[in-house]
């Protein structure tokens, strides 16, 4: 199996191969967006980001950033290995809906308290989701739900070839 070569940052950026693992939970305090069927269905100054090696970060918004009725119950569960149950929700924008689209812990292992009830979004079930102003990148391979932006450099797991990673 071939290692990744981690990217060199430049000035102001992260390199993801820096994160830790297990991962670590920081609060955010910078300009979070997602916009869905042309609505702007969630708007914050305040989050977290979920860092982990290989992955661009996670971004968790407080619920009451979500616009009434853009959150709906969905199906279905999934199990972390850090952060514990996932709840899915799906995402309703206009008169678009993105199932599952968006998922939340309610009662998150230690460590990750913070973020019981916060909900992260996929960025590709999105029309776009920025975080200060810059419109982000899905982490490859639609399985994770980092965002990529200028300020991280990879490579990210989820591009083929990342499997083993």
């Amino acid at each position: 199996m071939r290692r990744p070569v981690p990217e060199r940052p430049g000035p102001g950026q992260e390199s993801v191969w820096d994160y830790p693992r297990p991962p670590r939970l920081e609060q955010y305090a910078g300009s979070l967006v997602i916009e869905l069927g042309g609505v702007e269905v969630a708007r914050t100054t305040r989050g977290w980001r979920v860092l982990e090696t290989s992955h661009p970060p996670t971004y968790y918004l407080p619920r009451s950033a979500f616009l009434e009725g853009s959150l709906r119950e969905a199906a279905g569960s999934s199990w972390c290995e850090w952060k514990g149950q996932a709840s899915y929700l799906d995402l309703v924008g206009g008169d678009a809906v993105a199932p599952r689209a968006a998922w939340t812990y309610l009662t998150p292992t230690a460590g990750f308290e913070p973020i019981a009830g916060a909900i992260a979004v996929m960025a590709a079930a999105t029309d776009r989701c920025l975080v200060d102003d810059e419109v982000v990148e899905p982490q490859p391979g639609g399985f994770y739900g980092g965002w990529v932006t200028s300020t991280v450099v990879g490579p990210f797991k989820g591009i083929p070839g990342s499997t083993g990673w």
